[in-house]
């Protein structure tokens, strides 16, 4: 798709936009599957297995697991609110204007490296690091094809 771009001496504007909101859209879609899961797991911390079995295996984290499970559900449900908002705001603007990407770009960029910052130094054997890449590439994504389309 990539060397069609840049075969074309203009870019196909109606490519270039689909390819700037959808990846967008993609992470909404995927915060929100992440969200359902953590949110109706019966025991969400199983999700990142090796990681948490460090932090449950002393004998003094007793009540840990009760407190881990409501850590959970309220990631879960933070995943899904903010998976509604991002899909809410990329239907509403279609990511049209150069305010409108920036803005969500941003929110998304910054959103991302926090993320990269607590898994690396907090859960680096998280099953989810292939997660976290995709949503870094649908960011990457469409980032580089706002760059064809008008300001």
């Amino acid at each position: 798709m990539v060397h069609l771009v840049y075969k074309a001496k203009i870019v196909n504007k109606r490519i270039a936009h689909n390819l700037t909101w959808i990846p967008v859209f993609l992470i909404g879609i995927l915060t929100i599957s992440l969200g359902v899961v953590w949110c109706t797991h019966e025991e969400p911390w199983l999700l990142d297995k090796s990681p948490n079995e460090v932090l449950l295996s002393e004998k003094i984290n007793i009540g840990l697991p009760s407190y881990v499970t409501t850590v959970y559900r309220f990631l879960g449900l933070y995943m899904l609110t903010i998976g509604f908002l991002i899909i809410g705001y990329v239907y509403i603007t279609r990511l049209g204007t150069k305010i409108a990407r920036n803005c969500i770009f941003l929110i998304l960029f910054v959103t991302l490296l926090g993320i990269y910052y607590l898994v690396l130094n907090y859960l680096p054997s998280s099953p989810l690091m292939p997660v976290l890449y995709f949503l870094t590439f649908c960011l990457s994504l469409s980032v580089f094809f706002s760059k064809h389309l008008p300001d």
